[in-house]
């Protein structure tokens, strides 16, 4: 059972990163985890070295009845037989069964792990740094620039001197809905009022009002601000009215393919433990956390011998606080010996 997870720590890290380690063991020790005999877990915690920190967590638990599991040594160059339960983080960079990477300056960080018989890439893509540059075109610029960074981690995955193995990507893409064509079908009937900064004319809010009903305001836009009057529109079916707004994976839909999409948008949740299903006013709420596929990792998730009600494509705790994003998981039976087990020369990796 892979788990990955991105801002290792919270985003307040040089005070929760104490707690991390902790966590895990517990975790490893927990009854619930018992019928996992072996584990490892990789934790980049080193957040002094910012030129090398991505506050990526890969962890890999195997299940008792999994037999005969091996991971790649990058310095003996040959697999080993996965036995106990390691965790590393203090020591990623000499660890010999990880080979850590640095991407080129503008696109990101990234760590490699390894995988038997498929590859798992734990990713964690750009946001939206401003909802009033989000909405400038369609698509926007933030769009553009997860495209650029999603296709060079594809590439590299798929590296023609490798052979090819299926593989699972998952993570927080940062997917964000079409902001410009969001607001348009939100806000149709409203007219908008641009408020500017003084010394600059930079556009620091936009306000919608509606045309009627004493001019009463439909939404607020600013940096980071998406406070529409409505929220409930995107909790109800599921959300299902915006999936026609979620298009960054449509350029990809050749090399990477999903499950239906069945859950509320995974982002932004309140951080508040009394408001489990709330969305914060930050962000227009969107499906950044997907688990995505390669066509042969696609087969193998849907054999004719699966069982449907085996296959699950869902989000985590959705009536309690989680944080700011909704944990996504696809849950299926992978019948033994599926894959390429002898694929040897490709590994899984973490991209942030």
């Amino acid at each position: 059972m892979p788990l990955h997870c991105q801002e290792v720590g919270g985003k307040n890290y040089e005070a929760s990163m104490a707690h991390v380690d902790c966590f895990v063991k517990e975790l490893l020790s927990s009854d619930a985890m018992k019928e996992y005999s072996r584990a490892r877990v990789y934790l980049d915690e080193n957040y002094k070295s910012q030129e090398h920190f991505t506050a990526l967590g890969s962890c890999y638990f195997l299940h008792e009845s999994l037999k005969n599991i091996h991971q790649f040594d990058f310095k003996a160059k040959k697999f080993k037989k996965v036995v106990g339960k390691e965790i590393y983080s203090d020591t990623l960079e000499s660890t010999p069964m990880l080979e850590k990477e640095k991407f080129p300056q503008d696109y990101f960080p990234e760590v490699r792990t390894i995988s038997h018989a498929f590859d798992l890439v734990n990713i964690h893509l750009f946001h939206d740094a401003s909802n009033i540059l989000a909405r400038e075109k369609s698509p926007s610029v933030y769009s553009g620039m997860r495209q650029k960074a999603l296709g060079f981690v594809l590439d590299r995955i798929t590296d023609q001197r490798f052979e090819k193995v299926p593989y699972f990507v998952f993570g927080d893409f940062n997917f964000r809905l079409d902001t410009r064509q969001v607001i348009e079908s939100l806000c149709s009937t409203a007219t908008m009022q641009t408020v500017r900064v003084g010394d600059t004319n930079e556009v620091e809010k936009l306000i919608f009002r509606e045309s009627e009903n004493d001019r009463k305001v439909v939404l607020q836009l600013e940096k980071k601000l998406f406070n529409y009057i409505n929220q409930d529109v995107f909790r109800e079916n599921n959300g299902a009215l915006f999936l026609q707004f979620d298009s960054e994976l449509s350029c990809f839909k050749e090399r990477l393919h999903e499950l239906e999409i069945s859950f509320p948008p995974s982002y932004p949740y309140s951080e508040d433990s009394s408001q489990g299903k709330q969305y914060m006013d930050t962000r227009c709420p969107a499906w950044c956390d997907r688990v995505l596929m390669s066509a042969t990792a696609k087969d193998l998730v849907l054999k004719p011998e699966n069982e449907e009600k085996y296959l699950v494509y869902d989000n985590i705790g959705p009536n309690v606080c989680m944080g700011d994003h909704k944990p996504v998981y696809l849950s299926f039976r992978l019948t033994a010996g599926a894959g390429k087990p002898n694929a040897n020369k490709h590994k899984c990796c973490n991209v942030q």
